[in-house]
């Protein structure tokens, strides 16, 4: 008897979760996605400024670092448009979380304790986009309108 009844108070509070579950995840999507293609633009507003970082301060694994730069500034400028609106799902999700991974560790100053607060920051975008890549990038989504338009045999 008791559990009936806290299931009819609590059912209502579950349906409407459901219903602004979409809102969540696009939400997030734009949160990180915002934070990354911010840092992309800036990096090209003074590109030797840019390099000097990969030079001198950004140690990334196995690459030069003009190589880096590019590379790392490509990807904060395209990976947070394609998260934004939900297209390239779970793969581009992971890719972006990949190369949230490769960028602390890259920076040994957030290893620091002067750098506790960005590394911090990594790890909560790191964590939004784990969440994503494990459930896509949810209804409001580009993928999710392709689905809907093309077919289910479309993975996100």
């Amino acid at each position: 008897m008791a559990i009936r009844t806290i299931a009819r108070i609590i059912r209502p509070f579950l349906r409407l979760l459901d219903y602004l579950t979409p809102l969540g995840d696009l939400l997030a999507r734009l949160w990180v996605a915002r934070i990354f293609f911010l840092a992309g633009l800036t990096k090209i507003q003074s590109w030797q400024s840019t390099m000097a970082l990969f030079t001198h301060e950004y140690k990334v694994p196995l690459l030069s670092p003009s190589i880096a730069a590019i590379l790392g500034t490509g990807a904060e400028l395209i990976l947070p448009i394609l998260l934004a609106v939900g297209f390239g799902g779970r793969i581009m999700i992971a890719i972006f979380f990949i190369y949230n991974v490769i960028a602390v560790i890259s920076y040994p100053f957030l290893w620091t304790a002067d750098g506790a607060l960005g590394l911090a920051q990594h790890i909560n975008w790191g964590l939004l986009l784990m969440l994503l890549m494990f459930h896509g990038p949810g209804k409001w989504s580009l993928d999710h309108w392709i689905r809907l338009k093309h077919g289910h045999h479309l993975e996100s």
